[in-house]
């Protein structure tokens, strides 16, 4: 007494961050001195402090005290508080959480969700809060790597507690547990089926749960609920021949029931499908007919249409739009270069102000480029110095690797592509000072963009003509 313990404390840490497993040998020794010392806290937070180092380094032999030792001890007043900090300290250390996996069974995980969800518990508001919080990991660790193959055995217990009375957080938490179930581990509709008729109220949540979620629910896990709820079906029937019972369970399950297989049956006729298949029928009809009788013109498709009016209609209209469109081009063809030409006038003051205010922000870009480079040459070596006094070898080796990297992409890649780019603009540059007859005057720029504008517009005219020539032949069977 009176003596310092830190060296005590360093020696225990120092020796379980070597060798862990020496706390987890016989926690249950350890857990009997809990009990029989509980009315000692501080004797017991010592334990559990000292204990509590194998979780350090070790996420499996940390969960294994926290599971061994301060569960059993989390309804404790004088000791909750240390366990669940203990346990978010532990988790928080560890991220990866797989090399947890396989410590938490159905046995551990689920009083770790009642003390977590269930009200009026042994935790206080504020602790229940926090383990609320580290509950996802929780979850996490305990379905493990492979949820696929064990959730199945999770089903029961998460059921039994869905009940109509349990508190509305437990309740959410519960039923996207439940759904979670189905959705990943195929056992879980068998082991529904099985326990059906002893938890007809929770299976009447878990029903309307997926019915309200059914939207998102997956085609896999539809198609699985379908032979459950038919068998459901089935063993409602039997359960109101019986006589009575629960009998208000029994008619919410089956009117959940009935609604999920309305809605499996589908939502209405396909008028979209119907729609598409006609569309496509309808054209290859129109293939075979013209195929048949060797042009449109004689086909039976199209006496139809002339004896009913559509043909002509529909070379009016063709008729109409095509003049509109010829209208629209000569208008075009008189309208351009007067509009160009004032469009040019008015523009060709402010490109020529642009020019000349992005060359002068160009000479101070580069001036203040010359300015920094010229600082950055002469602060590299000082620099250079602080870097290679306090880095680590392997880091400046690296950064010299990086550099020769950048180098040889810059001398093999960057610098040929750059020289490429150079005696292309060179050459164009050329080709336009040889069609302006040595002189880049404002008149050769407006001449080049006219021919351009105009190769395009008859290359459209074209275009237009050539579509229209076949359109017309199609509709009239030339």
């Amino acid at each position: 007494p009176g003596e310092s313990l830190h060296g005590y404390r360093i020696c225990i840490q120092a020796l379980l961050l070597d060798r862990p497993k020496i706390a987890t040998t016989n926690l249950s020794k350890y857990l009997e001195v809990l009990r029989s010392q509980q009315n000692r806290p501080a004797k017991c937070l010592t334990v559990l402090w000292a204990l509590g180092q194998a979780g350090t380094a070790d996420l499996h032999e940390g969960l294994k005290v926290w599971l061994g030792v301060m569960l059993p001890v989390l309804g404790i007043k004088s000791l909750s508080p240390y366990a669940v900090s203990y346990l978010e300290r532990l988790l928080m250390v560890h991220p990866n959480l797989t090399k947890g996996f396989g410590m938490i069974g159905p046995k551990d995980f689920f009083p770790l969700l009642d003390f977590a969800f269930m009200p009026n518990n042994s935790l206080p508001p504020s602790l229940q809060e926090q383990l609320r919080r580290l509950y996802p990991r929780l979850k996490v660790l305990a379905f493990g790597a492979k949820p696929e193959a064990t959730l199945h055995t999770y089903f029961p217990s998460f059921l039994s507690r869905a009940t109509p009375s349990c508190p509305s957080g437990m309740k959410k938490e519960l039923l996207t547990s439940l759904s979670q179930c189905l959705s990943l581990d195929p056992l879980s509709f068998s082991v529904w089926r099985q326990l059906y008729t002893k938890h007809l109220s929770q299976s009447s949540l878990l029903l309307n749960h997926l019915l309200e979620s059914w939207d998102s629910t997956s085609k896999k896990v539809q198609q699985s609920l379908q032979e459950t709820v038919r068998s459901f079906k089935v063993t409602n029937e039997e359960l109101v021949a019986r006589g009575p019972g629960s009998t208000q369970d029994v008619a919410s399950c089956d009117a959940a029931c009935k609604e999920l297989l309305c809605k499996m049956r589908g939502r209405g006729f396909p008028w979209p499908r119907l729609l598409l298949v006609l569309l496509v029928f309808a054209a290859g009809f129109l293939l075979h007919d013209v195929r048949t009788h060797g042009s449109f013109q004689a086909s039976s498709s199209a006496h139809l249409l002339r004896s009913s009016g559509i043909l002509l209609a529909s070379q009016q209209a063709w008729q109409r739009v095509s003049h509109c469109c010829l209208e629209g081009y000569r208008w075009l063809e008189r309208s351009l270069p007067a509009y160009g030409s004032q469009a040019l006038s008015t523009l060709q003051p402010l490109l020529e102000l642009l020019w000349v205010k992005g060359g002068e922000a160009a000479v101070a870009a580069s001036q203040l480029c010359s300015s920094l480079l010229s600082w950055l040459r002469g602060s590299l070596p000082h620099v250079a110095e602080w870097l290679q006094s306090r880095l680590p070898e392997a880091l400046l080796h690296f950064a010299e690797c990086v550099r020769e990297l950048l180098l040889f992409l810059v001398r093999s890649c960057l610098l040929p592509l750059l020289e490429c780019m150079a005696a292309a603009l060179e050459q164009g540059w050329k080709h336009w000072l040889e069609s302006c007859n040595g002189e880049s005057s404002w008149s050769c720029v407006r001449e080049h963009l006219a021919n351009v504008t105009y190769s395009t517009w008859i290359y459209l005219e074209n275009t237009t003509v050539s579509v229209t020539n076949w359109a017309l032949a199609v509709i009239s069977g030339h």
